[in-house]
């Protein structure tokens, strides 16, 4: 082979291998799979947020991603049944929302990116520190102390004397955080009773541990089956005229006082950029954990004047929504 000959050759090796990667990632579209409880409602703002956020970074569906998505049905003990299965198809990475579904990812793949949107990701032991996850998990996560804090203010504002609340939380769920309220309650001079709630059969001895403790506002955790039964909760509180704090824009939705809590529509649209870079070819070990930098406060004054409660005007003009 002459020189004109040999080079030539060479030249078409080095053309044809990104020309055949190209087409390559043109018959494969890169897929993500989000896992979790149940399906976003239609137009949801969250979800609404994550794919406008991926749209803006490149990423189209049915294009060049295709999203998988699998839902438990509120029976979280599927979650490590449905992350094998989107390990099978297989995916590039995995998106979860819910502590269960990150530690049944973790606990299924070392080598799949996983993108999470948890508390306290750091004292879960998801990642191993916020400026170096480690591993194959990185995100978003809420520090609890934040939150908490801020949500025994806002209830303090509503009620100027209170002094005992309620926290419902299920010691199963590795995101609980009653420790937390304990020692941000006694920082205010607020007094915190856990009340345990594992499954449906333990409703009544969790009434009965809110009303003998006289308790004076219940705080309901995220968490399953908590979120379940946001309503019998809510009914109970009413009935004894108490004033609840959620977790979710759920809570306030189907009759809760009030949610403070991170931008959930934020967090989402900020994990896009998590994938976008990971899709991209970056190590999630090498990708900071961020920090919630957006809350929302939402109000229901027809929770409020049912309680006949009356909530300070300085509080409804900071809040996000009110529900009238």
């Amino acid at each position: 082979m002459d020189r004109r000959a040999f080079i030539g050759s060479l030249s078409g090796g080095f053309l044809a291998a990104p020309l055949a990667a190209r087409a390559q990632s043109a018959r494969r579209p890169l897929r993500i799979a989000y896992v979790g409880r149940t399906p976003p409602p239609s137009g949801s703002p969250v979800w609404g947020a994550f794919v406008q956020g991926l749209r803006q970074l490149g990423w189209v569906e049915g294009q060049n991603i295709i999203i998988e998505q699998r839902f438990t049905g509120g029976r979280p003990e599927r979650f490590p049944e449905l992350i094998a299965e989107v390990l099978r198809i297989p995916v590039d990475v995995i998106l979860v929302a819910d502590s269960q579904a990150a530690w049944a990812a973790k606990r299924a793949t070392n080598t799949t990116p996983i993108v999470v949107i948890v508390a306290d990701a750091v004292g879960q032991g998801l990642v191993s520190s916020l400026a170096r996850p480690g591993g194959n998990v990185t995100g978003l996560s809420n520090q609890l102390e934040d939150s908490v804090g801020k949500r025994l203010q806002v209830l303090r504002e509503v009620i100027p004397s209170l002094s005992r609340v309620a926290v419902v939380f299920n010691p199963n769920n590795p995101a609980s955080h009653t420790r937390v309220d304990e020692v941000l309650g006694a920082q205010v001079g607020i007094k915190i009773i856990p009340v345990p709630f594992r499954a449906p059969a333990e409703l009544e001895s969790a009434f009965a541990t809110i009303t003998r403790e006289r308790a004076e506002a219940l705080i309901l955790q995220i968490a399953s089956p908590i979120q379940d039964h946001y309503p019998r909760f809510i009914e109970f509180a009413q009935t004894q005229r108490i004033p609840t704090a959620g977790q979710s824009r759920q809570f306030v939705q189907v009759g809760g006082l009030l949610y403070f809590g991170v931008d959930s529509a934020d967090l989402f649209g900020r994990a896009a950029t998590y994938v976008d870079r990971i899709l991209n070819g970056a190590r999630p070990a090498d990708l900071p954990v961020e920090q919630p930098t957006k809350f929302e406060l939402m109000i229901n004054l027809k929770t409020a004047k049912a309680l006949g409660l009356t909530i300070p005007p300085s509080l409804l003009q900071r809040a996000d929504q009110v529900i009238e």
